[in-house]
């Protein structure tokens, strides 16, 4: 008798869990049918929305409301979609019974709610407004005429002023004409943050900063803590920078050492870039390339992903991709800010630029290539239209730098050709120009870009404190004050591109650098067996196959997890501060005796 109770108690089981599998496998196959019909319908009204954008930034006439229009459309008929209360309750359905769906299923599901909080279909109207206001904000700024003494220039121009010359007052012309912008833009921005704000916290997002850093899988606060670890674990090496530049720059304008660095001395209109104060000899690119055609320089950055392992970009790259400056008579403008573009989330590869033939266009287009073969990588059967994305924002500024990084180092240069191998150049002062570069860059976005989109977002800075509060913030983080008082009549963070069309999200570029010297720092010293600071990762198989699986697997990963198999480590600086070690030694040397001005701590 108890045999028998045994064995039906089993049978029973046995026949309750095949009823639970059964009834587990058709709640997966459901929610497959769901993923597989809203992936049809997104990914047509992305490239219909993609494609619309890239007119809108490719060819802006003074006047034409047509791209505006058609950007409009495209915007609110993606925005109904993706936020539709049908999807968000389809979506949060199956995400209550995730326990019986498969890990890529539930990554989906995640990333089509994410999608659904910034054009929730409960704040139609609002989301509405806000697409009109953010094509509006786009025209001002790139539609934007800047000019000097009554003469239109391009950005371009304004660049290779404060990079070059030595004439103060030309600079502060330059410089005072690159703000201009942001006047036009204010109003604009403090609608934008209201918009912002109240469209995702219909979904239960505190503010629009919070629901951006959500996508991490972070808290804002977390964050925030993480940006400002950063900036402290630099910033003894970045006060020495601070210290040097400011007693150089005095000497160069044969001035007064200022305790904090005047805007318009800097080679950068936002101060977030200084290597250009720096020359190494043996190591001129720029003369090096004045001969070449822009279109040599964009083939040799493919040449590079082709000789570690790539494929060659589809001939449909080269046909709709945007590269070069507009002829001067050109009877219309187009957006001068170098970007990479997935057009359909397939083979539609695409680049905007105005690569011209000097040394910052050639690291710029082995960056920009690195974000088309990401998008390559992860186009594959293995990752979702919905999770092809990098691993996080930050990874594939991440790979971008890398490469461009990479680009520029002498053993790199001097197989290309441009530089000669038996040059003999100063190491210090080349390791000086790349922090200049790289360690000058993190107390600008960690810190500066941050903290004020923290702030507008977050803490729903006034109006009437925008600029105040932009210069704060520079003081703080950069040691940089402007050439003469700016008021509220100004809005200068507006002048950064991403204040405006990429907003709150700049801390992408901060983990971006962290990123960088952790991937660089593993493949000089555990794949190619060279100093960091001197590798040459053309013509590498190894390379390729290690920087292929970081890409592959777009964002159908754990980003954490995926850097520790990589890498072996979490996310830290120490890669970068071992790097830059050297450097400390000379720069306390030179500094030896000089006032510094900015606190040991932060």
């Amino acid at each position: 008798m108890k045999k028998l109770i045994v064995l039906l108690t089993v049978l029973f089981l046995a026949n309750a869990c095949k009823k639970e599998n059964e009834t587990n496998d058709a709640f997966k196959a459901e929610a497959q049918t769901f993923l597989d019909e809203y992936t049809k319908t997104y990914t047509k009204l992305y490239n219909d929305a993609s494609l619309a954008e890239w007119d809108a930034n490719t060819k802006i006439v003074a006047g034409d409301t047509m791209n505006a229009y058609n950007v409009q459309k495209a915007g609110e008929a993606y925005a109904k979609f993706t936020g539709s209360t049908e999807v968000i309750d389809k979506t949060r359905q199956f995400l209550e019974g995730k326990d019986k769906l498969d890990t890529v299923q539930v990554r989906q599901l995640n990333t089509i709610l994410y999608a659904a909080a910034n054009n929730p279909e409960i704040a139609s109207d609002l989301v509405k407004e806000r697409i009109a206001a953010e094509n509006a904000q786009n025209e001002a700024l790139f539609g934007y005429d800047f000019q000097v003494a009554g003469k239109s220039v391009t950005t371009g121009d304004i660049d290779k002023v404060l990079r070059e010359s030595n004439n103060e007052a030309e600079r502060l012309a330059n410089w005072e004409a690159s703000k201009g912008v942001g006047k036009n833009l204010k109003d604009g921005l403090e609608n934008l943050r209201k918009l912002r704000n109240e469209t995702v916290g219909a979904l239960g997002y505190d503010d629009y900063f919070s629901y951006q850093v959500s996508s991490y899988g972070m808290t804002r606060q977390e964050m925030l803590d993480e940006m400002n670890k950063m900036v402290k674990e630099v910033w003894p090496l970045y006060r020495e920078l601070h210290t040097w530049a400011r007693y150089e720059l005095a000497k160069k304008y044969n001035a007064k050492v200022p305790d904090y660095l005047p805007a318009h001395w800097l080679p950068n209109r936002w101060g977030q870039d200084w290597s250009a104060l720096v020359n190494v000899e043996g190591l001129d690119i720029d003369a090096a390339l004045k001969d070449k055609d822009p279109e040599w320089i964009v083939k040799e950055g493919e040449n590079f992903y082709k000789s570690i392992g790539f494929d060659a970009l589809p001939v449909s790259f080269y046909e709709k991709s945007s590269m070069y400056p507009l002829p001067a008579d050109a009877d219309y403008k187009k957006n001068n800010h170098a970007s990479a573009w997935h057009m359909d989330l397939e083979n539609d590869l695409r680049c905007l630029m105005s690569v011209e033939p000097t040394a910052d266009y050639y690291e710029t287009i082995h960056h920009e290539l690195g974000h088309i073969y990401y998008y390559q990588a992860y186009t594959n059967p293995n990752v979702p239209p919905l999770l092809r994305e990098g691993a996080n924002r930050g990874y594939h500024e991440a790979i971008g730098s890398l490469l461009g990084f990479a680009a520029m180092q002498k053993p790199f240069l001097a197989g290309k050709g441009l530089v000669d191998a038996d040059a003999k150049i100063d190491e210090t002062q080349n390791l000086l120009k790349e922090a200049l570069s790289n360690i000058v860059f993190l107390p600008f976005s960690a810190g500066v870009m941050t903290e004020f989109e923290n702030a507008l977002y977050a803490e729903n800075l006034p109006k009437e404190q925008y600029n105040k509060k932009w210069w704060e913030l520079a003081k703080k983080y950069q040691g940089m004050v402007p050439p003469s008082k700016r008021g509220e009549e100004f809005c200068d963070a507006a002048s950064k591109t991403h204040i405006n069309n990429d907003a709150a999200q700049y801390y992408d570029y901060a983990v971006s650098y962290i990123l960088l010297f952790q991937f660089h720092d593993h493949i000089a010293k555990n794949i190619l067996k060279q100093d960091p600071h001197a590798t040459n990762y053309f013509g590498s198989k190894d390379v390729g196959t290690f920087i292929r699986g970081i890409l592959e697997t777009g964002a159908n990963n754990d980003w954490r997890e995926l850097l520790k198999e990589s890498v072996g480590s979490e996310m830290s600086a120490k890669p970068m501060l071992e790097y830059f070690e050297p450097l400390m030694k000379y720069l306390k040397e030179q500094n030896k005796d000089k006032k510094y001005t900015l606190p040991k701590t932060l």
